[in-house]
């Protein structure tokens, strides 16, 4: 017997054809025991099966599933509106596959003739750079014995477990993109096309920028040599960026993302001891003591560098440089990039995500019972990266001897 004849039957004894849909006068005592009698008729048990009104619809504190289910919906919009701050900072977000994307290039005027045409702007170099693309997705499992004890906080921090999730996965694929040197290969329409990093002595010239003239070897994954890092290396990343045109030139702003580790050590560059700038700390940072020759010390509040760069805590300034402290940046490395803000064309990353818009972002997908979406749901995201601009991010490692870049275990 099936639980649908169970309710056809059910519904035969609560509305029988003879009554015209009024309900008999029965009292509840009799309809219980009347209901009973036809379970035990067709199965032969007077107890021990749930119906599907039985299915739990409601946490232990009252808060109805279907409910969350909408909550949880809203809530990933939010979420996808927001993006990381610092993803958004490096990327730029792209739907096609392969995109032809101009560098960063000048042109010239040439001598008029009486009777020549002069030629067009080319609109500079142009590099064709493809993205990647992978499905990811977690799922929510939840027993009937969970959800019989579970409070709505508890159900909500299941949700809030995904989307932590989901900020790791983008961020870390992400970092893995500028960290990892080897051109990767991708697959799209049956046809391979070459995933790049920055400039990394693949045989790719460079398009000269004013004098600047690049070669074959150009490289922007530098060996520092052993530590400490010097004043130095960090005038060294700047010029790989400058030598492109990035930076003020192209109204972009220079930051450079690096670990507690080294941030120690560059609060303490000063003119005085050989370095091109001092270190000025950010707003918000404790105050710091200025060469003798200013009178003392003095507070950043209200004069010094912005306490934060979309959502990202800014330490302070060395010259050109924006640093701020990441420590999903691994110690010994530092990373340099130019930004023209969130989600700017100049923005060194490609972030890829579905040609359908209604498939961009985090989702959250209905389990096997659509009457009760939230049990067994799905959250799942499709993207990929790839950098658009090579010259428009630098990385270096402080190492010790060598003299080749090594790729962070966590970015292999």
């Amino acid at each position: 017997m099936t639980f649908a004849l169970l309710r056809d039957r059910k519904a035969q004894l609560f509305l029988p054809p003879t009554t015209d849909g009024i309900v008999p006068a029965h009292g509840p005592q009799d309809l219980n025991s009347a209901f009973a009698q036809v379970l035990a008729d067709v199965t032969g048990m007077a107890k021990g099966y749930s119906t599907e009104g039985d299915v739990l619809t409601q946490t232990i504190d009252g808060r109805d599933l279907n409910d969350m289910w909408n909550e949880f919906q809203r809530v990933l919009g939010f979420w996808n509106d927001l993006r990381s701050s610092i993803v958004g900072a490096l990327s730029f977000q792209v739907a096609a596959p392969v995109e032809d994307v101009p560098q960063v290039t000048t042109d010239d005027f040439e001598e008029a003739s009486e009777f020549g045409v002069p030629k067009g702007i080319r609109g500079g170099a142009f590099f064709s750079l493809a993205y990647d693309f992978k499905w990811y997705d977690l799922a929510a499992r939840f027993t009937w014995k969970f959800l019989a004890e579970a409070t709505a906080s508890q159900v909500q921090a299941v949700n809030n477990m995904a989307l932590e999730a989901d900020n790791r996965l983008v961020f870390g694929k992400t970092l893995k993109a500028i960290f990892n040197n080897a051109n990767r290969m991708t697959d799209i329409r049956n046809q391979p096309f070459t995933v790049y990093p920055f400039y990394n002595n693949d045989t790719t010239v460079p398009p000269p920028w004013k004098n600047d003239v690049h070669q074959a070897t150009h490289d922007h994954y530098l060996d520092l040599g052993a530590a400490p890092l010097t004043p130095a290396d960090l005038d060294l990343m700047e010029g790989h960026l400058k030598h492109h045109g990035y930076g003020a030139q192209n109204n972009s702003t220079m930051y450079l993302l690096v670990n507690t580790a080294e941030l120690a050590v560059i609060r303490n560059f000063r003119v005085s001891t050989g370095a091109s700038y001092d270190f000025i700390p950010a707003a918000g940072q404790p105050p710091w003591l200025l060469p003798t020759s200013t009178g003392g010390v003095v507070s950043p509040q209200g004069q010094g560098v912005p306490t934060v760069f979309g959502g990202m805590r800014v330490a302070g300034r060395y010259g050109n440089w924006t640093v701020v402290e990441e420590d999903y940046i691994p110690a010994g490395y530092l990373f340099g990039f130019a930004t023209g803000g969130d989600n700017a064309a100049t923005n060194p990353v490609g972030f890829r995500e579905h040609a359908n818009p209604a498939l961009r972002g985090l989702r959250i997908v209905k389990g096997r019972e659509p009457d009760y979406p939230l049990i067994d749901s799905i959250y799942n995201r499709g993207f990929g990266t790839g950098v658009r601009h090579r010259g428009a991010g630098v990385v270096g490692q402080i190492a010790a001897g060598g003299g080749t870049y090594d790729i962070p275990t966590a970015y292999l």
